[in-house]
C-alpha cells in the first residue's frame, strides 16, 4: 500500500512551502478548504479533477495531487479535511494532461487515500491478512469499485475481490454524503457524529460519514453515519453535541 507515496524531509517541506505557486489557492475551489476528505472527492470529480497517483506524507498531513486538462492542484489533508488547496505547476501531476486520458486512465489513477487504508486495516483485523500482494489486489479491486471500472473476473483473486466490494460501497456512502438532503444538517452535527462515529468503530479520522437524516424537532436530528459497509446511528444537536452513537439496527 506504499505505492506512490515518498517521505519528505523536513528541509524539502519548507522549501514546498516557501514556493509562490502553491501558496495561492483557486478560487473555484476555495470553498472546499475545510471540507470532510471523504465527500470532497466527489465534489472534485463533478467539477472535473481527476486523482493522479502522486501522493507524499509530509509532516502530519498528506499531500495529492489532482488535475483537470492542464490545471494542477495540489490538496493537504490533515485529521480526515482538507486543509489547504493549492494551485501546482502541471508537471506536478505528471505532465502534459492532454485529452487523451480514457475513463479506465482516470479510474486506475485514483487513490481514496482515507477510505482505502480504513477499509484495508479494517479487513485486516478481520482476516489477519499481512501479504503485501493480497494488499496490493485489494487496493486494485478498492480503486476500481470507488471508481465505478468494470469487474475485471479475468484477474479475480480473493484480495481484488473484496476490495472492489468495500470500493462500490464506499462509492455509494459518497453518493448519498453529498445529498442536498444531508448537507442541509448544519456542519457541526455532521462533524460531530464523524467524529464520533470514528472512534465508535475504530477507524481512522475522516472515515466515517452521514448518509442519511431524520430531523427530530428541538434541533436535533438523528444521522446514519456509513464507515465503510458498517452503519451506525448518531444522535445530535444542532451545534453539535452528541446525544449518543448506536449501532444501526
Amino acid at each position: 500500500m506504499g505505492r506512490a507515496v515518498r517521505w519528505i524531509s523536513p528541509f524539502l517541506i519548507a522549501a514546498m512551502a516557501a514556493t509562490p505557486v502553491l501558496a495561492q489557492t483557486p478560487p473555484a475551489l476555495s470553498d472546499m478548504v475545510g471540507a470532510r476528505a471523504g465527500q470532497a472527492e466527489g465534489e472534485l470529480q463533478r467539477r472535473g479533477y481527476q486523482a493522479t497517483n502522486r501522493s507524499e506524507v509530509v509532516g502530519d498531513g498528506r499531500m495529492t495531487y489532482w488535475r483537470r486538462g492542464n490545471d494542477c492542484v495540489a490538496i493537504m489533508t490533515r485529521d480526515g479535511r482538507y486543509a489547504s488547496i493549492n494551485q501546482a505547476g502541471r508537471n506536478e501531476c505528471g505532465g502534459g494532461g492532454g485529452g487523451g486520458s480514457s475513463n479506465a486512465t482516470a479510474v486506475a489513477a485514483g487513490v481514496a487515500l482515507v477510505g482505502l487504508a480504513a477499509a484495508l486495516a479494517a479487513h485486516n483485523n478481520r482476516h489477519d491478512d499481512a501479504d503485501d500482494n493480497h494488499d496490493r489486489e485489494y487496493e486494485r479491486g478498492y480503486q476500481a469499485g470507488l471508481y465505478g471500472a468494470n469487474y475485471d473476473d479475468r484477474h479475480e483473486t480473493e484480495g481484488y475481490h473484496e476490495g472492489y466490494l468495500a470500493g462500490e460501497s464506499e462509492s455509494s456512502n459518497r453518493r448519498h454524503a453529498n445529498s442536498r438532503w444531508i448537507r442541509g444538517v448544519p456542519d457541526a452535527a455532521q462533524d460531530a457524529c464523524s467524529r464520533r462515529a470514528d472512534d465508535f468503530m475504530s477507524r481512522p479520522a475522516g472515515s466515517s460519514v452521514p448518509i442519511s437524516m431524520r430531523e427530530l424537532g428541538r434541533n436535533e436530528y438523528e444521522l446514519t453515519m456509513a464507515t465503510g459497509s458498517y452503519r451506525s446511528r448518531c444522535r445530535v444537536s444542532g451545534s453539535g453535541e452528541v446525544l449518543y452513537v448506536e449501532p444501526f439496527s
